[in-house]
């Protein structure tokens, strides 16, 4: 039962990694379909984003109240409903109207598996978890590149609405498993919430926010724009662009799957400092001034390797960091603050690249990486020095 409820929490993540990276990987289609310009991808994404903060913002009181597992069959019917609406849509507004749900859905899908896994399981299964997430990211992307060159975009995002519900299904009847573990944490205490307020005083609360913040805004530009980049720098058709755009997430995928063989030995802060070395060397890869193809096509997977340890360490270490009766408010607060990050700093660089070119895409990535390191290393001294 215990490898089965773990299969399920993977399963769950698949479903969460499926939508994220439809909207880069079909956006230069869709913006002619929809006649765009080619920022109007971010008012999306920052819709996305505004629910998925509210409702990590509302996570802790909502898993209180109805349980993770609850909580998590509700969010993933609603992803599936979102992504039905998204296929449907024949004017730019609807897709905003969809993305209302899509993103509430999401938050509390990310709130809650993340703070049950950094609870009940070792880091290891935390890297897992995450590429899990990227198995999805990489599964959608060929479906709709594979819809683009034969049917039309809207078959790829009703494909990958099939399988969320698919996914609904097998987590509404597989509900009594998730019973092997006794509550614990949040869900569990009789204390009031933590809330916003209550979390911002914690003591190296702040800088692990602003740090996780910076480290989503560089995911989720890259997420967005880089089947953009290779078409707009490297000259690639579309179709072939929306599958290269994937590199990204097989990038992130492998290096996660690594990552889970050597995490417990090496710590969570040592794998963020491995990861963030790797992704500065992705990032140098993107910018070489040449036009070839193959640099920003290693570029882009260097930079998801790097990626891959950074997210779920900083998970993983939070009921070590904050206590396991803080944890959920820290991770609804840690999501929020990632969102925030998804959701101003992908639609900020759609206005760049409006006007100096899509080319300055590596730069930009480059500034986060540094915020985010700089924040993290931040919260791990302040950590250890409240620790007696």
């Amino acid at each position: 039962m215990y490898t089965l409820l773990l299969a399920i929490i993977y399963l769950v993540f698949i479903s969460l990694g499926l939508p994220d990276s439809l909207l880069g990987s079909a956006w230069p289609t869709m913006r002619v379909a929809f006649d765009m310009p080619l920022s109007s991808a971010g008012i999306i994404s920052m819709i996305i984003a505004g629910g998925t903060i509210c409702s990590s913002l509302a996570s802790e009181r909502l898993i209180r109240r109805f349980t993770t597992r609850w909580v998590t069959v509700i969010s993933v019917f609603l992803t599936a409903i979102a992504l039905s609406g998204f296929s449907l849509a024949t004017r730019f507004w609807m897709l905003c109207l969809w993305a209302i749900p899509y993103g509430l859905g999401a938050g509390c899908i990310d709130s809650a598996m993340n703070n049950y896994v950094a609870l009940h399981y070792r880091s290891r299964h935390m890297s897992w978890l995450h590429c899990f997430w990227g198995v999805g990211t990489i599964i959608s992307p060929y479906i709709m590149s594979w819809c683009i060159t034969h049917t039309r975009w809207n078959d790829g995002y009703r494909a990958v609405s099939f399988l969320q519900f698919g996914i609904a299904a097998v987590l509404l009847l597989t509900l009594p498993i998730w019973k092997i573990h006794a509550e614990g944490g949040s869900e569990s205490s009789g204390e009031a919430p933590l809330g916003v307020r209550g979390a911002l005083k914690i003591q190296g609360a702040p800088t692990l926010f602003a740090g996780f913040f910076a480290y989503c805004a560089g995911e989720a530009t890259a997420m967005l724009w880089a089947s953009s980049y290779l078409v707009g720098t490297r000259g690639m058709a579309e179709d072939r662009a929306a599958a290269c755009g994937a590199l990204f997430f097989i990038g992130i995928t492998a290096g996660r799957f690594a990552a889970g063989f050597i995490a417990d030995r090496l710590g969570d802060r040592r794998m963020i400092r491995l990861g963030a070395a790797v992704a500065a060397m992705g990032i140098i890869c993107m910018a070489l001034p040449v036009q070839a193809e193959f640099p920003a096509l290693a570029g882009l997977v260097i930079f998801g390797l790097g990626c891959a340890p950074v997210y779920p360490s900083i998970i993983h270490a939070t009921p070590a960091n904050f206590g396991a009766r803080n944890s959920q408010a820290i991770i609804g607060m840690q999501m929020a603050s990632a969102y925030v990050g998804s959701t101003f700093m992908p639609p900020l660089f759609g206005l760049i690249a409006n006007r100096a070119g899509l080319a300055w895409m590596p730069l930009f990535l480059a500034v986060f990486l540094v915020l985010m390191i700089t924040m993290i290393e931040r919260t791990f001294r302040t950590v250890a020095s409240r620790k007696p």
